[in-house]
């Protein structure tokens, strides 16, 4: 529990921890060590605190973290923290998220997917087989966990973005044999929310789109948000933001100034660290906050 630290407090209900898989993930044959932290003491720090890295993750699981009932909209956000797919950055880009969600009657998601990369695999090959079961696996539940299962969204963060985008572009069939009734349901997200995205296109390449980044008319309602000196490279955003209007998916962009890359929800003086606010307004704006819990209307498409 103490992985969740701030996220568990006041009146919001006691996290729930189910993983992804009955038995064994997909190929899983146990050879990346123990999970663990892997923050070393030379790290640096994100808003003056350090950062939990996740790390050796091949027991794949979903946190369902639910705001107080009183404060419940029936909308849930499945949460993919980035760390190039090599650790996950869990406080900065998980749990604090979570809790965000949860201060806005949000159900918040966060999956602990596969990482590192596997050997002889795309980087993203065992962390979509788990988005695409998280998000199943939630549908599945929706009546279980009092959410609309017509308002789940997904958020991604880094990597995580890159992870969240393919699982867009990448749900008319799993990308594994179907384990039971969860898997049989859409794992389409209604809604997509990328913060500093990473690998959307092939800089090498003339910025083309990253294989498996796929969009389409059916591609999820989005909202963007970058820095303009961002290592990772603006364009990220701005060309998978051009594709998305192409398909005449409403969408939002937010590019600022200054900020880099890798701030979370930690307050700084830069104004792109105000991006929840945004991202607020614009779930407002899809009634996707509206205290609709069990609608089976589908605000958000």
């Amino acid at each position: 529990m103490s992985l969740f630290g701030a996220t568990i407090q006041g009146r919001c209900a006691e996290p729930e921890i189910v993983y992804l898989w009955p038995d064994v993930a997909p190929g899983e044959t146990g050879e990346v060590g123990q999970e663990r932290d892997m923050t070393r003491s030379t790290d640096s720090l994100v808003g003056g605190k350090p950062v939990i890295r996740l790390g050796n993750v091949s027991k794949p699981s979903m946190t369902i973290l639910r705001p107080p009932k009183d404060k419940e909209t029936g909308s849930a956000v499945v949460v993919l923290p980035g760390g190039g797919y090599t650790i996950l950055a869990w406080d900065l880009e998980g749990t604090e998220v979570a809790q965000w969600l949860n201060s806005i009657g949000v159900t918040a998601v966060l999956v602990k997917y596969r990482v590192p990369k596997r050997a002889n695999l795309e980087k993203q090959v065992p962390p979509l087989q788990d988005a695409q079961r998280a998000l199943g696996l939630v549908r599945h539940r929706a009546k279980d966990w009092r959410i609309d299962p017509a308002r789940i969204g997904v958020l991604g963060v880094s990597a995580g973005g890159h992870l969240a985008a393919v699982l867009c572009g990448n749900t008319q069939q799993r990308t594994y044999p179907a384990i039971d009734e969860a898997d049989r349901v859409s794992c389409r997200p209604d809604f997509m929310i990328l913060i500093h995205p990473a690998y959307l296109t092939v800089k090498e390449d003339g910025d083309k789109p990253a294989p498996r980044v796929e969009v389409s008319s059916n591609s999820p309602p989005s909202f963007l948000v970058m820095t303009q000196d961002d290592p990772v490279r603006v364009e990220n955003v701005l060309l998978y933001f051009l594709r998305l209007k192409q398909a005449a998916v409403p969408s939002e962009l937010h590019v600022y100034p200054t900020g880099g890359h890798g701030y979370g929800l930690r307050r700084t003086e830069h104004y792109v660290t105000t991006w929840p606010d945004r991202a607020t307004d614009w779930m407002r704006s899809r009634g996707l906050l509206e205290n609709r819990p069990g609608s089976q209307q589908g605000l958000a498409r």
